[in-house]
């Protein structure tokens, strides 16, 4: 499979210099890359950086208006001393063509060329792009025809480069459990840690993602939710305003709108690793057959917050900035000066709307972190399955074998049929894990329901009267 970097920067002045060395965020790394090629480079190790300097390279300014059209600089060429730090990515950066100014009639001719949407034009990133750079070099010389000989016979950056492939991700299994006996002997056989608090998740396909349903993506590595996130709380706000006034706190409202099903940056986990399982084996038919998978999260005491948390504020508050606003935040910045930008200052804004009394020291580390926020109990299905949520912060994302302070560990699920039933007869059933009338319905209709006959039981009725 081909891929090649697209380096995405705002300062167009930067780019019409002669480019040497580039920074980026380490928040920006990735963004609008296929989920399994982000996995596979997120620790950013040595393998990691050298599957990414084999690769050729476009970096471009991010669009803008221009004349009757709209304009990007673009430069070709290879990255290497690639260095990764806490909050920064720095890499050296060597042109082998610059294209310039390039002109598009509109925002969909420079989304063709790159295969891009349109939100990723707009944004300072660093993705891993899915295509041959050939053909993009082709379809850039279209535009600018006077690059074409340069475009066929290309300085070589090497033979390879088109094909490497990314390292392997890194997951931390402990093993294969086929019944509740075994599963649960996993869990017993690995060893406890002081001052932690252990919780659950269950994916009925082991191949799913630990990403709330607001930062999931396309399989080319698009948002799916993301870019809309304010608009979407707040529709559902005003459509269904009387069910959020018990809510104080804009956690509350997100929790509420979890469990209705709108996309949230909250990641639902449970203290009961029985019911984990029990998701872990449910699913849709077509899943029966595959492997399942309960995720162990072993979280510092001090990661662990309550819905009254000022951290849980912060964090829940950014469903209130608009996409432009917080492409705005910058979290390399120290306490003083993060907080002395606009976009801090809207953020405290909607804080204070609940917090009248929260100082307007928002930390910049914590703003960006991914952090366990305990929910008021105040719905049955909450209260059933020991719920908790994974809070995630400005472009945060969750490592396979997890983080700082959040140690990432799984067991494969196999023979979920069994361990259904298994779990039936201890009472974890979609009766107890989903508490509504509908499911307890549901639950009761098919566990009474008589076992549908051969075809040399059925007996044909005739409706000939004799």
């Amino acid at each position: 499979m081909q891929s090649f970097n697209y380096i995405s920067l705002g300062n167009r002045e930067f780019l019409a210099g002669q480019v040497n060395e580039i920074t980026m965020g380490r928040g920006r790394m990735f963004e609008y890359t296929p989920t399994d090629i982000e996995k596979r480079l997120e620790h950013l190790d040595s393998t990691a950086i050298a599957f990414l300097e084999k690769l050729p390279t476009f970096l471009c300014s991010e669009i803008m208006q221009a004349r009757d059209g709209v304009s990007m600089l673009i430069k070709f060429g290879r990255i290497s001393h690639t260095t990764s730090g806490a909050k920064e990515v720095s890499t050296v950066f060597e042109t082998v063509i610059d294209f310039g100014e390039i002109e598009f009639d509109d925002i969909k001719s420079a989304q063709m060329v790159f295969g891009a949407d349109r939100f990723q034009l707009h944004r300072t990133h660093w993705a891993i792009r899915e295509g041959d750079s050939q053909v993009v070099l082709r379809r850039l010389a279209e535009i600018k025809p006077a690059f074409v000989n340069l475009v066929e016979t290309p300085e070589p950056l090497n033979a390879d480069d088109a094909v490497v492939q990314p390292p392997p991700r890194d997951k931390k299994i402990l093993g294969v459990a086929d019944s509740v006996e075994s599963f649960l002997k996993l869990l017993y056989g690995s060893p406890g840690r002081d001052l932690t608090e252990t919780f659950f998740r269950g994916h009925s396909d082991a191949r799913y993602e630990l990403t709330p349903s607001l930062l999931r993506k396309w399989e080319n590595g698009d948002w799916q939710f993301m870019p809309t996130e304010d608009r979407l709380c707040k529709e559902l706000l005003i459509a269904h305003h009387d069910e959020f006034q018990v809510d104080q706190y804009c956690f509350d409202r997100l929790v509420r709108m979890q469990h209705y099903g709108l996309p949230t940056r909250l990641l639902d986990i449970s203290s009961n690793p029985l019911v984990a399982l029990f998701f872990a084996c449910s699913g849709r038919a077509d899943q029966s057959g595959l492997d399942g998978e309960v995720i162990v999260f072993n979280i510092e005491s001090g990661l662990v917050k309550y819905f009254d948390s000022d951290t849980v504020s912060c964090l829940s508050n950014l469903s209130n900035l608009t996409y432009a606003q917080k492409n705005d935040i910058d979290l390399s910045l120290d306490k003083d000066a993060f907080n002395g930008t606009d976009v801090a200052g809207k953020l405290l804004h909607h804080i204070k709307s609940e917090k009248g009394f929260f100082e307007g020291r928002i930390i910049p580390d914590d703003l960006g972190s991914v952090i366990c926020a305990k929910a008021k109990r105040t719905n049955t299905r909450i209260r059933s399955q020991s719920g908790a949520f994974l809070l995630f912060g400005h472009e945060a994302a969750l490592p396979d074998a997890g983080q700082d302070g959040i140690e990432i560990t799984r067991v494969t699920i196999q023979k979920k049929a069994q361990i259904l039933e298994q779990l039936d007869r201890i009472n974890i059933n979609a009766t107890t894990v989903y508490p509504s009338i509908e499911q307890t319905a549901v639950h009761l209709r098919d566990q009474y329901e008589s076992p549908k006959p051969s075809d040399k039981e059925i007996v044909v009725v005739s409706n000939n009267v004799a």
